[in-house]
């Protein structure tokens, strides 16, 4: 599931513009999509989108979002052949009468005609499907000048969050390198684990900050910082510290840093950027991050807690005043130790093999981290 709230509003007069408008509503063309425009006072107040098929009472979340959002009207359109999208369809539709919800237009379109669930008359829904074209409508102009996209498909949409490659991976995967070799010296000299826990902590925190303040100066944090910013974010205390400074100004430098780092260090940076993404009303995006998180890290508590949401179309707005401050994380967790250490070294026990060829690229050797298993 995926929706956007962050469009301005279109002049919607039949069934050719909103299909016409949803591309912009949701960010790209769909494809075995159902979609649900929410309207409020007449307003587009949330639109959407669910990929299909999916497993029943998967819209059971509907009638909260109504009347959370003070919905009162629907639109529902559902992308592919008849056999897949009706069953959709009808969900959203009895959904809507459960939430006491009028659906003003229920549509399939389909290999460039679509289709009306509401209207039998055969002069203006015919058997056959009406032509239509997204792209030639007013609508999309109308759209282009409020500066809302529609990219071709969400594959294209995925790209643009997509990993890095060429010079600038072979880059970060020489300051990874360099990061992940300087802190395997340092644990293993240590001769008080947890002394080097809090010196690692305040520094990581400290980096946070800093990160934050060059790109809110129009800067970017380069490879070592970004690299280091990948080890930092693996201790929670260090991702919590940027979760509840979270504002929607910083979803750059998350994307940024997401797109930049190594693999295993990609989670607390895609995660942050799909809450600032959500925040901002772009869950298309969040969802992306999310998915991207959970395939390689199925049990990532963060990114599991923010599809839990997006799936229960949750609203941001429930974090409002609730979110801890740095003081309060600092109250609740105490002071740092060895044992917050342990998924940033399990996560580079994991990845010892490419870690030691990185190190051999950067001509350093790597100190084992087996010292962990002695704490």
């Amino acid at each position: 599931m995926t929706t956007n709230t962050s469009a301005p509003s279109l002049t919607l007069a039949g069934p050719a513009d909103i299909l016409a408008a949803v591309p912009y509503l949701v960010g790209f063309h769909p494809a075995d999509s159902l979609i649900v425009i929410g309207l409020a006072r007449g307003q587009v107040k949330v639109a959407a989108r669910w990929g299909l098929p999916f497993p029943p009472g998967t819209l059971a979340p509907l009638p909260q979002l109504c009347e959370r959002e003070g919905i009162t009207r629907i639109i529902v359109v559902g992308y592919g052949p008849g056999e897949r999208v009706t069953p959709a369809v009808d969900e959203a539709r009895a959904f809507a009468v459960k939430a006491g919800v009028k659906v003003d237009e229920a549509l399939r379109a389909h290999d460039g005609r679509y289709w009306s669930y509401v209207c039998d008359v055969a002069h203006c829904c015919p058997p056959g499907g009406t032509p239509f074209d997204p792209v030639a409508s007013p609508i999309a102009a109308e759209a282009t000048v409020h500066g809302m996209v529609a990219l071709p498909d969400r594959q294209t949409l995925e790209d643009t969050i997509a990993p890095l490659s060429g010079p600038v991976r072979m880059a970060m995967r020489r300051a990874t390198a360099e990061a992940v070799a300087g802190f395997r010296a340092g644990f293993a000299a240590a001769a008080d684990p947890d002394a080097f826990a809090r010196e690692f902590v305040a520094h990581g925190l400290v980096r946070v900050r800093a990160a934050l303040a060059t790109h809110a100066a129009g800067g970017r944090v380069d490879d070592a910082e970004a690299a280091r910013l990948g080890l930092d974010l693996a201790v929670v205390r260090v991702r919590d510290e940027a979760w509840t400074l979270m504002e929607d100004g910083h979803i750059g430098l998350w994307k940024d840093v997401m797109r930049r780092l190594e693999p295993g260090f990609v989670p607390p940076a895609a995660s942050l950027f799909a809450m600032g993404s959500w925040r901002s009303g772009d869950c298309v995006l969040a969802t992306i991050a999310l998915e991207r998180v959970l395939a390689t890290h199925p049990g990532y508590s963060m990114a599991n807690l923010l599809m839990h949401a997006l799936r229960n179309l949750l609203s941001p707005g429930m974090l409002r005043g609730r979110m801890p401050t740095p003081a309060d994380l600092d109250t609740a967790m105490g002071a740092a130790r060895a044992s917050w250490l342990f998924p940033l070294l399990d996560l580079l026990d994991g990845e010892e093999q490419p870690a030691s060829e990185l190190s051999a690229e950067a001509g350093q050797s790597p100190p084992s981290s087996r010292r962990r298993r002695s704490l």
